[in-house]
Parts: structure tokens; sequence; C-alpha cells
């Protein structure tokens, strides 16, 4: 009887892992560009970063807390050096505002300067404000499979869709196969030059999820120059209300 019901668990599990992987392998491009992306940011989530702007004679620190509440609304306020203290950055669907406490202004991002880095980084306004841009405005396909640093990871090849109103003419992300976790990304532009690539690094368990702790962004063809981020502490799927991104909030917030 024993033996019975162990032969039949040992079937059962053997038949559950085999459903389970085929299941991954039946999964579209798309499919696992959203899974990737919803793991490292959850419905919701709260953050503690620090960001290093690293360029051939010189280096610059910044620290900050962050919300995000899918992939339309994120605030951002500085916690450090002391001269940046206390900004404020909000995105909201199609908006991007900054409060500057400094001078008491609050100040809408223009569309002239959405290719400029956020606060001086390699990470430009427009990566933040069309970060959903990823999902909805291009094609995807899984071009092949391959094993980078060890990892076996699908490579998806990303076309913008026709009328697309994209910076990139291709982008290439390279998403781990068994934890859905995106290694890396490479982003060309219309003349299929390559301008930048990210990598992640340092896979450590956070709120029950294994996801990068460090993040470089690094542009081609500039030797010494690299954005490194380093995720110290998130939080995922907390209460955080669509009305907690306010222009009011973010005069409030600390």
């Amino acid at each position: 009887m024993r033996s019975g019901y162990s032969h039949f668990i040992f079937f059962f599990s053997a038949f559950f892992l085999f459903t389970s992987v085929l299941a991954q392998e039946n999964l579209s491009a798309l499919e696992i560009v959203k899974k990737a992306d919803e793991k490292v940011r959850g419905k919701t989530n709260h953050s503690v970063m620090e960001m290093e702007i690293i360029r051939p004679t010189w280096k610059r620190s910044i620290s900050m807390k962050g919300w995000g509440r899918g992939l339309d609304f994120s605030m951002t306020y500085i916690t450090a050096p002391a001269r940046d203290k206390g900004q404020v950055f909000m995105k909201r669907k199609t908006e991007m505002w900054n409060w500057m406490p400094s001078i008491g202004r609050m100040i809408k991002i223009p569309a002239s300067m959405m290719s400029q880095g956020w606060m001086g980084s390699d990470y430009t306004n427009d990566d933040i404000l069309k970060e959903s841009s990823i999902v909805v405005d291009y094609n995807h396909s899984v071009e092949k499979v391959e094993v980078i640093e060890g990892l076996e990871c699908y490579k998806i090849e990303m076309i913008p869709k026709e009328d697309a109103a994209v910076t990139w003419s291709k982008v290439y992300k390279w998403i781990t196969k068994d934890e859905f976790i995106q290694i890396r990304s490479q982003y060309f532009d219309e003349d299929e030059e390559l301008v930048k690539s990210d990598f992640a690094y340092d896979f450590k368990k956070m709120d029950g999820r294994l996801i990068p702790s460090r993040i470089e962004i690094v542009p081609a063809d500039e030797p010494g120059k690299k954005t490194v981020v380093y995720i110290r502490e998130i939080h995922f799927d907390i209460d955080l209300p669509e009305s907690y991104f306010s222009q009011q909030n973010m005069k409030r917030i600390r």
C-alpha cells in the first residue's frame, strides 16, 4: 500500500513538473517580457536605491526612495546628496513632473528634455516615461535560446509597431528561462547602431522574489562611462492607490 502511494506521489510530481515546463515552453515572447517586467515591479512596489554615475574623470552617487504602481505611475524622492535632497520626480501616464523644494517650483518635463539623462545619468527621461512602451509599442519574437553566463535564456527580439512613437529601431532582451530574470538588453538606433546596453548582476531574494540587486547601463563606444543602480531594499504588492501619485503628495512625501 505504502509503495503504491509512493509511486503515485512520484508520478503526480513528475507530471506536474513536466506540465509546468511545457507551459513555460509554450509562452509567447510578449508573455515572457511581461513576466520579467512584473517580477521586478509587482502590481505596486516601494524601494530604496542608490545610483552611481561613472565618468572617465569623476563619479557621483545619488540615493533615493521610489514608489511604483504598474507601468504608468511612479514617484522618486531624492535623499542624497544634500544639494539634491528633497527633489521629487513623478510619472503619471504620459506626463513627468519635478518638484524642486529649494525654489518652490513644480516643473512639467517638456518634450525637448526627454532625451536628456535623468539626474545626469545614462537613464533618460524618455526611458522613464515610456517604460510601458516596451510592452505595448513593439512586436516581440523569440529569436533563439542561448546560454549567457551559464544561464539558459530566451533571446527576445523587439521591433517597433508601425507608427509607434519610439526611440529605438530594435531592442534585444535576454530573459532567463527558469526565473524570468532580464539579465541583458541592447538598444539600437534608426541606423541599427548599438546605442547602449544594460546588464543585471548580484541576484538576491527580496520580499520573496529572486531579482538582480545591481543593474549597469553602459553606453556604446564611450569607454569609462556607465550608470550603476543598486537596489538596497524593495517591497512588492503594497497598498498604493493611484491617488498617491499626485502633485500634492509630491510636496509631502519623505
